[in-house]
């Protein structure tokens, strides 16, 4: 509330309120603020007819809504940000679905925006705004809390004294499901959703913002980069594993499906192609959604491998290996109250890949996001 508001009408029990250059004295008792305050109104009412206008910008101040200059994409894919109001202007950047700008002004049937660090027109048919584009924001708004302490726990329940669920490290960012007081109800993945005090994590809206022609490159240059990376970490693990057989004599790890024939490299590099692709419960499909172990058994599938359909059977076959011994390509557990529930496909550099939740999707996150309980191999 306004702090004008709430100095006439819960502070001043003895006071003066001045229109235009009137003082008028106000005085009331503790049950007599209202009566108080409507005397005065009547006294400068009377003496200037406009008062009406003066009381209303005074006692009702205009209350700007934190979304009410924004303005939300809605395109099939993207809308180009050009920097002048015309289809011929020179494209600065792309407005992506769903992506959230401010309206600085308008121009014919074009608005001027500012998202990200770029500026400039996009035409109005391809954006929502004023009541609309506020009803949208909060629902394409991603509410997200990073966590501020060394290391936070996450329980069933909002109080000190409830079962820990699980432990997140500082910077781990985690879905907010709902803001309540001192707790802050988060989900991990899909199958853990628990209460952090509000005192350790800071929470914030993140929207998609435009990227500018060069913010996009360099973006596409730097996944590049790290899908490559990946790829020659699993080449990597690749050769040293055909070496092990060679001088060993074993044979491929056998699998629910048959013998493990996907080299890791390749399982890799389709988890990668994925990733941004839907969370979606009982899904298998690596294009319209999968849930976490729908995926993994989707990638292996696609690469000649067979594995169970669920997590625990996932756990539960191949072969389980250290920690400390996992390679590019295995498979990493996270359980909930002792039970298995969530399984992620190590891709090297302490990463993993996996579809975590429907806010999301199919996403790369630190192997520690949650601490995980077991590792298991399909491959060689």
């Amino acid at each position: 509330m306004n702090s004008k508001y709430l100095r006439i009408a819960t502070g001043c029990l003895v006071g003066a309120i001045t229109f235009s250059g009137m003082t008028m004295s106000a005085a009331a008792g503790t049950a007599g603020v209202t009566a108080g305050i409507g005397a005065v109104l009547t006294e400068a009412e009377t003496a200037n007819p406009n008062v009406d206008a003066q009381i209303k910008e005074y006692l009702v101040p205009t209350v700007k809504s934190e979304y009410s200059d924004i303005a939300i994409a809605q395109v099939d894919n993207y809308v180009n940000i050009r920097d002048s109001a015309s289809e011929e202007g020179q494209i600065l950047g792309k407005l992506y679905n769903n992506s959230a700008a401010t309206v600085q002004g308008s121009e014919g049937d074009w608005y001027q925006i500012t998202s990200g660090s770029v500026t400039g027109y996009v035409k109005g048919e391809y954006v929502v705004t004023g009541e609309a584009g506020e009803e949208l924001a909060k629902q394409v708004g991603h509410r997200v809390a990073k966590v501020n302490t060394t290391t936070l726990y996450v329980r069933q329940e909002m109080n000190t004294e409830s079962t820990i669920l699980t432990l997140v490290p500082i910077d781990e960012e985690l879905d907010v499901v709902e803001e309540l007081d001192g707790w802050v109800k988060v989900s991990l993945d899909a199958d853990v959703v628990g209460f952090v005090s509000s005192e350790y994590v800071d929470i914030r809206t993140d929207f998609v913002q435009a990227e500018s022609i060069e913010e996009e490159q360099a973006r596409l240059a730097k996944e590049e980069a790290a899908k490559q990376a990946a790829q020659n970490a699993a080449r990597q693990a690749d050769a040293n594993s055909k070496s092990k057989s060679s001088k060993s004599g074993d044979s491929a790890v056998p699998t629910s499906g048959g013998e493990a024939s996907g080299s890791r490299a390749a399982i890799i590099n389709t988890a990668l192609s994925v990733v941004g692709n839907p969370y979606v419960a009982g899904g298998t499909s690596l294009t319209n959604g999968a849930d976490c172990s729908g995926f993994t058994m989707a990638v292996f599938a696609n690469n000649g491998v067979g594995i169970p359909r669920d997590s625990r059977s996932q756990a539960a076959g191949g072969r389980e290996i250290s920690m400390d011994s996992v390679q590019p390509g295995d498979l990493l557990f996270y359980s909930n109250g002792g039970s298995i529930n969530h399984v992620a496909l190590y891709i090297g550099n302490g990463q993993v890949v996996h579809a975590s939740t429907p806010q999301g999707g199919i996403k790369v996150s630190n192997y520690n996001y949650r601490s995980p309980v077991k590792a298991v191999s399909y491959l060689n």
